[in-house]
């Protein structure tokens, strides 16, 4: 078996984790000896784990005001204990992220519920994933994009998140709605399996005191259908991240408009795919969003 983790990395891939450029690294490395790469035989650049988690933590403080060259004179032991101290009197939203990127990169559960339970001590949650995990997952998709992160990776860190949006929910599910006058029905077109973002857009609708039907992933129009029989007034709500492809988005934007569209029904999209539907299609009951706070907004 081929194992695909990563432990060593590339100039670039420090880079991608990190927002510093490759050039900017190989200055902080000759002229203050801040990081010691491997070497190959062809002399290129190779880091480990340990570099990485350095390179962070510099980043961090550089981006609190510590000059490079004052960095470079601390022990390597008290750079990490300088970033507690600097985390712990500010609320430092890089700090949170960079740790979930290490613990992403180490597998490391436990450094992740550290992580959010410091989070979640000094803000509540809604502003956790807007301001924290958000980002997060948006520099995530990227470095799955240029391969500096595995697929086990991303779908470690994206579980992790999951289970701390099912325990929000389920606190707020145990409420009863307060606002009745629309339900709202919250699915994935079929072959579509990222959640997250649907799943959060169920937290906040729930958060407005509304009724959510949450569907999920690989959800039949037909399907869908069930639901007007339950319910008069309904918006619908599709996330498309990947699917349906851009050749075939305008065809489900069609056939959801024949199919489940009246006027007590309204068709709201969301996600990646949106910006390749054909607004000449678009109906009048029809809203397309190009972000979770866009939507939410609507609410």
């Amino acid at each position: 078996m081929i194992n695909n983790i990563k432990n060593v990395f590339s100039i670039k891939d420090l880079e991608n984790l990190s927002g510093i450029k490759a050039h900017t690294i190989r200055i902080w490395e000759k002229r203050y000896n801040v990081l010691e790469p491997m070497r190959t035989d062809t002399n290129i650049r190779l880091y480990d784990l340990a570099s990485l988690q350095k390179l962070l933590n510099i980043t961090l403080l550089h981006e609190y005001g510590y000059k490079i060259s004052k960095i470079a004179a601390y022990k390597e032991e008290d750079i990490p204990v300088l970033v507690k101290q600097i985390t712990s009197s500010k609320n430092a939203k890089n700090h949170a992220i960079s740790a979930f990127k290490m613990a992403m990169m180490n597998f490391d559960q436990e450094l992740f519920f550290n992580t959010y339970d410091w989070l979640i001590a000094e803000k509540p949650f809604k502003e956790v994933f807007h301001q924290v995990f958000i980002p997060l997952m948006n520099e995530v998709g990227v470095l799955w994009q240029t391969d500096t992160i595995s697929p086990a990776h991303e779908h470690f860190m994206s579980y992790l998140i999951k289970q701390k949006l099912v325990v929000n929910i389920e606190k707020l599910q145990t409420q009863a709605a307060t606002r009745l006058e629309r339900v709202f029905v919250l699915s994935l077109p079929m072959n579509e399996i990222h959640e997250l973002g649907l799943m959060y857009i169920n937290y906040e609708i729930l958060l407005k005191g509304y009724k959510v039907i949450y569907l999920g992933e690989s959800m039949p129009i037909d399907n869908l259908k069930d639901l007007k029989k339950h319910f008069n007034t309904i918006t619908f709500i599709s996330y498309l991240t990947v699917q349906p492809d851009r050749s075939a988005v305008d065809d489900y934007v069609s056939q959801m408009t024949e199919e489940l569209l009246d006027d007590s029904t309204q068709l709201w999209y969301i996600g990646r795919m949106v910006e390749f539907i054909n607004k000449e299609i678009v109906h009048e009951n029809v809203s397309t969003f190009n972000s979770i706070t866009e939507l939410v907004n609507e609410l």
